[in-house]
């Protein structure tokens, strides 16, 4: 349905008046373009994309040029655009009318494709109250970028306030109600008993008699989302433990530290796979001593046989054919430097068949997605693009000295993938 909308013929309305700065005055487009370049020539990647957003998000054109010179942006050439490049330290380009042409003909001759961007997404954040910012790297990412964006947990999930939203992120939040493990390194610190206070008050005030149970029925409303038409992006250990707690319906899989009880012995072999999005078949780790949820995650890294980073490959799609996976991992680099995370990537043989890699190391599995009812999702593992073996406490990572960052970068394709999906008419 959605490969169907995207290239759907798009006939846009007169641009309104009382536009944001980006629009300026210019009620329509001039005869010439702006192309934001996304190869090596762009002096800040990040940022582009926060410029394209303001741009759609002010009633403007715009077009995601996939698979040209790494996947660039056109936008409408007026003052105010020009302004807001100059201000974010975006490289911008005037294109005329020829060079357009010649532009569309090599992209209807090659692998490319032109995919309008219409819809700015409404986008939020799942993240426990005064949790930092700069330790979730998508907040990172929008905060530097100038995306908008709410913070909501359990309790806006659990009274519907997902349907307000086209876009959701997953802080490295742990559904299974184990917090993590964190028991095993960090026990008594002050952090960890405010986080477990949190919880378990949300617990008690919606009914649930423990935190696991009130997890699980926070992975069942996201779900619920993701099946009626939203977008999921997790990354680190919300890719892993959502999955597990979708799978685990009237099954213990927590050890016995985070509840006082004692885990389904038989837990792996009692999971319901079908609830979940993207895993299956996982040997669930449900000793309270080894820090780990599941054999999902290859590398382990909190434990003794973790194993040690690499570089993942992003694949290369057919724009025309394949437009979804396309615009996911559109980077002006093709193999990227792995990161660390609780979970830091998935195994290959623990996708179910329907999930598109979209790249990897060896068996190993860094970046996929896939769909699920009218919606997708999309999971990132690892924590910091830029931090590789990220410690809690350690120093936020200045998005400033990295603003061609290609790791941050599929992120940030993320939040304008649902851009080229058209927004549906309430009813």
């Amino acid at each position: 349905m959605i490969r169907s909308l995207l290239f759907a013929c798009l006939i846009l309305l007169a641009v309104p008046a009382g536009l944001s700065v980006v629009g300026d005055g210019a009620g329509a487009l001039s005869a010439q373009h702006l192309l934001v370049p996304m190869d090596r020539d762009q002096a800040n990647h990040l940022r582009a994309y926060g410029l394209t957003y303001h741009v759609i998000d002010g009633g403007l054109e715009a077009e995601w040029l996939l698979n040209y010179r790494g996947g660039s942006f056109l936008l409408p050439d007026t003052e105010g655009v020009r302004r807001e490049a100059a201000l974010r330290g975006v490289s911008v380009t005037p294109i005329e009318g020829g060079e357009l042409a010649r532009i569309r003909a090599r992209i209807q001759n090659e692998n490319m494709e032109a995919v309008p961007l219409e819809t700015a997404p409404r986008v939020a954040i799942y993240t426990p109250p005064n949790t930092p910012p700069w330790d979730d790297a998508v907040t990172l990412a929008l905060e530097y970028a100038d995306i908008p964006y709410e913070t909501i947990w359990d309790a806006e999930v659990l009274e519907g306030r997902l349907e307000d939203f086209d876009w959701l992120h997953l802080h490295h939040e742990d559904f299974t109600g184990q917090y993590s493990k964190f028991f095993l390194t960090y026990a008594g610190t002050g952090w960890l008993q405010d986080e477990v206070r949190r919880n378990e008050e949300m617990a008690r005030r919606f009914g649930h008699p423990n935190v696991p149970e009130l997890k699980r029925a926070v992975a069942e409303q996201i779900r619920s989302f993701v099946v009626e038409g939203g977008f999921l992006f997790a990354m680190c250990s919300a890719t892993e433990t959502l999955d597990l707690a979708l799978a685990s319906h009237s099954v213990d899989i927590t050890a016995s530290y985070a509840n006082g009880r004692s885990p389904d012995p038989d837990a792996s072999e009692r999971m319901d796979w079908d609830r979940a999005l993207a895993f299956q078949g996982a040997d669930i780790q449900t000793s309270a001593s080894i820090n780990a949820f599941s054999d999902i995650d290859s590398h382990q890294v909190n434990t003794p046989w973790r194993e040690p980073l690499g570089a993942f490959t992003l694949f290369e799609f057919s724009a025309k054919i394949d437009p979804i996976p396309s615009m996911l991992v559109q980077n002006h680099e093709s193999v990227i430097p792995d990161f660390y995370g609780l979970t830091t990537a998935f195994r290959a043989d623990r996708l179910k068949p329907g999930a598109t890699i979209l790249a990897r190391e060896g068996n190993r599995v860094k970046y996929l997605t896939g769909m699920a009812g009218e919606g997708s999702w999309t999971f990132y593992g690892g924590h910091d693009p830029e931090d590789p073996e990220h410690q809690i406490g350690d120093a936020p990572t200045n998005l400033g000295l990295h603003p061609n960052s290609p790791g941050y970068r599929l992120i940030l394709n993320n939040i304008l993938f649902p851009a080229a999906k058209p927004t549906p008419l309430k009813t």
